[in-house]
């Protein structure tokens, strides 16, 4: 598996490709995210929630092993209210490597 500042690098690099499939790829099928007071279960689900995502800028700025997988900080800056904002991104992933959670919080 991914060291986790390898990880979070594709992660967010990954989240800004216009190949937006480079980003789905790092999902399992049984995904759930968490963001901004919704839960969206599945791949599915987590590819509509994608399409309310406006374009974005991320700045990592910590990343921490947790007991269940890893924490990245990152500023995100593009044209939306309050822009732009520190979020705290909490990933589970499963033996392969996939994302089998995401968190995301202020």
């Amino acid at each position: 598996m991914q060291d986790v500042q390898e990880f979070t690098k594709e992660y967010f690099a990954a989240a800004t490709d216009p190949d937006r499939e480079r980003y789905f790829a790092l999902f399992d099928d049984g995904i759930v995210v968490h963001d901004d007071g919704r839960s969206h279960e599945g791949l599915a689900a987590v590819r509509r929630w994608r399409t309310e995502i406006p374009p974005v800028r991320y700045e990592l700025r910590d990343v921490a092993v947790t007991s269940t997988g890893c924490q990245a900080v990152a500023e995100i800056s593009g044209d939306f209210p309050g822009s732009p904002v520190t979020l705290s991104f909490t990933f589970e992933r499963n033996a392969q490597g996939k994302i089998t959670l995401l968190d995301i919080r202020p």
